[in-house]
């Protein structure tokens, strides 16, 4: 610690996931020390962590604030047999809803923030209805929420690229105006024209050197196939490591000689793979694609919204429900699935200040649980939630702000 970064606050007595008891003294917004415990400075601020683990806050890989009802009287869930068919049910509801995004995502980032997540991704609809509408909301809410949380957007085509012509420019500008990723969505389910759709999602990537997030719900060979070829893209515009897919439910669906040269494929590209535990539908497994060297991280995806009733965003919890898919069981592998929801999606964010170390941003959660996996078993709702070096949320409710 240097003699100009004074202490404001001394979390003391936490322990760590590798099992050492520390007091973690920070300066401002900055870790500026990591000591044993009993030796952070008493002349400042404390928060007593002894009966507590602490751990970097957790990091939403898939969330959708523009889509959420919270504030709402509940509304019945809008079935559909297909994508398209949900799609389209989502925007007749899109149209009559009272209460604006800002309120409905504001909600929804207070209760995410108090549960302990310090960053997300969060995806907004695009298309030649709605315009940049959502995008601007979620920009407003990046600015208004910048001491909770830190927020990437990725301008996400519901609707389509090819089939709703006039999106792809939209989703150009929306670049030019704040959006950190390209999205895409089922190039042969929505668009029925996989090079086209992808071949336009990249093209907007590689002129305004970003990455992309992309939805695929295509079964089976059809989604493994457009795997391979996002895999080649990603390649071919030096874009390895800065593009994730979001789903890829086709990666359960598949025999072993389809897996084996898709999971190569998304390994060589450096793909990441985002999975929330779907319900009745195959996921991606999580050991396979990771002894082939494939990145899968887990985000909460639809929350309270025409997609689903389903949802809080505690992404505690989340790591539970992955891990029961997945059947979790060993400790090591609920430490895996809590490391779904922290240091994974933080590498694929990018999120270069995120740890337990000097000069990280002092961005913690503290959890009432002895280690990780008993953390991931039981996800305990008491917690204590700190951003920016300072105390924002305990046992579920944020403090209040100023």
């Amino acid at each position: 610690m240097t003699e100009d970064m004074q202490p404001s606050l001394v979390v003391a007595g936490a322990r760590t996931a590798g099992g050492h008891t520390v007091d973690i003294v920070i300066a401002g917004e900055t870790i500026a020390a990591v000591l044993p415990a009993g030796q952070g400075p008493d002349d400042c601020d404390r928060i007593d962590a002894s009966d507590r683990i602490v751990a970097p806050s957790f990091v939403e890989g898939h969330i959708h604030l523009d889509k959420t009802l919270l504030g709402l009287p509940f509304i019945p869930h809008l079935p559909g047999d297909t994508v398209a068919l949900r799609i389209e049910a989502e925007k007749t509801l899109r149209r009559t809803l009272a209460l604006p995004i800002e309120e409905r995502g504001g909600r929804l980032i207070e209760q995410i923030t108090a549960f302990g997540t310090g960053s997300l991704r969060s995806h907004v609809d695009i298309d030649t209805e709605v315009g940049l509408a959502g995008l601007h909301a979620l920009l407003r809410l990046k600015e208004r929420y910048w001491d909770l949380v830190d927020i990437q957007i990725v301008a996400f085509p519901q609707s389509g690229v090819i089939t709703d012509p006039g999106t792809a420019e939209l989703l150009d500008v929306a670049i030019r105006e704040g959006a950190d990723l390209v999205g895409g969505l089922d190039p042969a389910g929505i668009d029925q024209d996989v090079t086209g759709h992808l071949d336009a999602i990249f093209a907007i990537a590689e002129r305004h050197g970003v990455g992309l997030d992309i939805h695929l719900h295509d079964p089976g060979p059809l989604g493994a196939f457009e795997l391979r070829q996002i895999a080649a893209r990603t390649i071919a515009l030096g874009l390895q490591g800065k593009v994730a897919v979001s789903h890829a439910f086709a990666l359960g669906q598949i025999d072993d000689f389809e897996f084996g040269r898709t999971a190569e494929a998304l390994a060589a590209a450096r793909v990441a793979i985002m999975t929330n535990g779907p319900g009745p539908v195959a996921m991606p497994p999580v050991r396979r694609l990771n002894a082939a060297g494939v990145t899968v991280f887990a985000g909460s995806d639809n929350i309270r919204d025409a997609w689903s009733p389903y949802g809080d965003g505690d992404l505690l919890r989340r790591a539970q429900l992955v891990g029961y898919r997945q059947d979790f069981l060993a400790d090591a592998s609920l430490a895996h699935a809590f490391a779904m929801v922290t240091e994974i999606p933080a590498a694929v964010l990018g999120i270069e200040h995120y740890g337990i170390a000097p000069g990280k941003r002092a961005d913690l959660v503290l959890l009432a649980a002895d280690t990780l996996p008993e953390a991931v078993a039981g996800a305990p709702l008491d917690r204590t939630v700190i951003k920016r070096g300072r105390l924002v949320a305990r046992k579920g409710m944020l403090m209040p702000r100023d």
